[in-house]
């Protein structure tokens, strides 16, 4: 049996792509699912889908740039189900451009949304998961946290500091027994290419996506970090398409 049945998991970006995709992985798993998302229609179509299915799972509309409404969301489900047991970190936005189109209001929203949603989702959970001395963190990074090409300065910045906030975390809170992962995916087709205001780019990105993954591939990804024994942490997954060569 996977070690998912019953655990209480947090999922940011749950409206779309690999939050949506790992959703109903993990619900159709025994997982109860708290969905979490800006985009409140479609988490009830989701939660719908997935009772319908036979899962458990309940939703908040939540900004994760906001503290304030993270701190919500943890004090949410931990009114609903009376702990937390897994937060992924999934919400993230990816308008890339060249750094001379001085592109400042999209700088800080990825800034907000990818590295201060991480923190502030880490922030929410943390003092759940240490009185219990269990938990499990999944923050979504991304090849690009590995690499950088041209345009992906801000956004591969972004996801440098999500692989550097993650890992230091696994350091703080071994003895807590709060274990961490990052799931880098590759190509994946998801919505985050009608994030990129600069049309150029946005072609070629989507062009490059002609090989793309789908998102249950990532979703089954986090299936496995989350199933594996308490006594053991998958601290990092990469998953790209088998002919994607960055």
């Amino acid at each position: 049996m996977l070690n998912v049945e019953g655990k209480v998991v947090i999922l940011t970006g749950a409206s779309s792509g690999i939050g949506e995709a790992t959703a109903k992985v993990l619900a159709a798993n025994g997982a109860k699912v708290v969905l979490a998302a800006r985009r409140e229609e479609r988490l009830q179509h989701l939660k719908a889908s997935l009772e319908k299915q036979g899962g458990t799972a309940v939703f908040k509309t939540t900004d994760v740039a906001s503290h304030q409404e993270m701190e919500e969301l943890a004090q949410f489900t931990f009114d609903t189900f009376g702990q937390i047991d897994v937060l992924i970190n999934n919400a993230g936005i990816m308008p890339l451009s060249f750094l001379h189109e001085k592109k400042v209001d999209e700088w800080d929203r990825m800034i907000d949304v990818n590295m201060k949603g991480v923190l502030y989702g880490i922030a929410a959970v943390l003092p759940y998961m240490r009185q219990r001395k269990q938990g499990h963190i999944i923050n979504v990074s991304s090849v690009t946290g590995h690499i950088v090409r041209k345009t992906w300065a801000v956004y591969s910045g972004t996801k440098f500091a999500v692989r550097a906030i993650t890992d230091a975390l696994r350091q703080e809170e071994a003895e807590n027994n709060i274990r961490t992962t990052i799931i880098c995916p590759g190509a994946v087709s998801t919505e985050l290419v009608h994030t990129i205001s600069n049309e150029e780019i946005k072609k070629s990105i989507s062009d490059a996506l002609q090989i793309s993954l789908p998102a249950e591939a990532i979703a089954h990804s986090i299936l496995y970090a989350i199933s594996q024994p308490e006594h053991t942490a998958v601290n990092e997954i990469i998953v790209r398409p088998t002919n994607q060569e960055l």
